[in-house]
This record gives structure tokens, C-alpha cells and sequence, in this order.
């Protein structure tokens, strides 16, 4: 079973490496672009406050966003804030999501997610790691994939090749870092194209955020993923 209470211990420490690096922003580079199309940096931290507190109503077992024009709304309402109003939220936020994870609970439970998704319960801390780090990523501020911990590489690859796993847009793929290996795609008993690269170059891909480089496939283009 996953240890959520390592997790939780990860969230804090990603969470504090956000927020010293968001205190040397200013007013005017918060509301410049992201590495995200058509989302400021301040859309960025807002979406991030917002998840914290969202993930708090699944562990707490309401429904992880009202709707999802209400989510919408509140990421655009908060994003032109200034720093300091930002900062503040996401420690806010963040706080609340610790303390809701330190509360007694049954964390084998099955919890519901955003368009229905399931997972247990002791998983919901990794998904607020993987909120934090890739997002601390597209805020576009000198952090970048080759930075993320490779704990944290070496497990989001695993969790994004299974989100892919058996899907037939996919063709039956190996990916391999030198180290790890992990199949994902159409189910074959042999794959047909295998992608190598870093553990960077292949979360990058996997996670649809490349540019700072990209793994190789043999015999080809990399395959096409569909939207996650």
C-alpha cells in the first residue's frame, strides 16, 4: 500500500520549494505567461490554491469541485491577485490539505475525483505531489523537469504509462530510462516500438510538457499520446 504519510511529507517539502521561489516573483511577472497555452503565472498559483482546498472536500468526501464552470471561474477570479495574496492562499491552502491528511482515516478507502475518477484514498497525497512539482515546472521560473526529485520522476512515469496502459491510440510501447522499464499502450506480448530517454525527457513526453528535451523511439516518430 502507498505510504501517504511519506507522501504528505513530500507535498510539504515541494510545497515550501514553490513558495520561496514564488516570493522572488513580483506583481508584473505573475501576470506574465506560463508555459501553460493561455494561462498567466497567476492562473497557475490560483489553480493550485484551489486544488489544495479540492482535495481536502475528497479526502473529506464531498465532491472534489461544485462544477467544473465553478472551478473555472475561480482560477480565472483569483489569477490577476497580487504576490503577496497569492502566497498567502497557497500556504493557506496547503496547510489545510496537510491537516486534513493527518486526520484519522480509513486510507484504503476508495475516494472520487474529477470526472468520476476513483482511487484510494492514500493515493490522493502523491496526486497533490504531482500538482505541486509539474505545475512549480510550467510556472516557467528557472525550475525545470531535469530539477523535479527523482523519486518523484521515477513514480510519475509509473503512474502516467498506466493512465495510457491498454488504450488503442496508443501502440504498444516499452519505455525504458536505462534504469527502469515500464509498458504502456495497446496490450501485445511484444512492443512495438520502444522510447529511451531520461527520466526527464520521459515524463516530459508523458506528461505532455517536452521542449527541454525528448526522448528517441527506435524505427520512428515518437508516438502520439491523446490529451490526459
Amino acid at each position: 500500500m502507498t505510504d501517504h504519510v511519506r507522501d504528505l511529507a513530500r507535498v510539504r517539502d515541494a510545497t515550501e520549494r514553490l513558495l520561496n521561489a514564488v516570493a522572488g516573483l513580483d506583481n508584473a511577472s505573475v501576470a506574465e505567461p506560463s508555459r501553460l497555452p493561455g494561462w498567466s503565472r497567476g492562473h497557475v498559483l490560483a489553480h493550485l490554491a484551489r486544488n489544495a482546498d479540492a482535495l481536502v472536500n475528497v479526502l473529506a468526501g464531498r465532491p472534489m469541485y461544485a462544477t467544473a464552470e465553478i472551478r473555472d471561474a475561480d482560477i480565472e477570479r483569483d489569477a490577476p491577485r497580487a504576490l503577496g495574496v497569492h502566497l498567502a492562499d497557497l500556504r493557506a491552502s496547503g496547510a489545510r490539505f496537510l491537516a486534513a491528511g493527518t486526520e484519522p482515516a480509513d486510507w484504503s478507502r476508495t475516494v472520487t475525483l474529477r470526472g468520476s475518477v476513483t482511487d484510494r484514498a492514500d493515493r490522493v497525497p502523491f496526486r497533490r505531489w504531482t500538482e505541486v512539482e509539474l505545475h512549480h515546472v510550467d510556472l516557467g521560473i528557472g525550475y525545470g523537469l531535469k530539477d523535479l526529485p527523482e523519486e518523484f520522476t521515477t513514480r510519475e512515469i509509473a503512474f502516467l504509462a498506466d493512465r495510457y496502459d491498454g488504450l488503442d491510440a496508443v501502440p504498444p510501447t516499452r519505455l525504458t530510462d536505462g534504469t527502469h522499464a515500464w509498458r504502456t499502450g495497446r496490450a501485445a506480448d511484444v512492443p512495438e516500438v520502444t522510447v529511451s530517454g531520461s527520466g526527464a525527457e520521459l515524463l516530459g513526453w508523458l506528461a505532455g510538457r517536452g521542449g527541454e528535451a525528448e526522448p528517441v523511439a527506435d524505427g520512428g516518430p515518437l508516438p502520439t499520446l491523446p490529451p490526459l
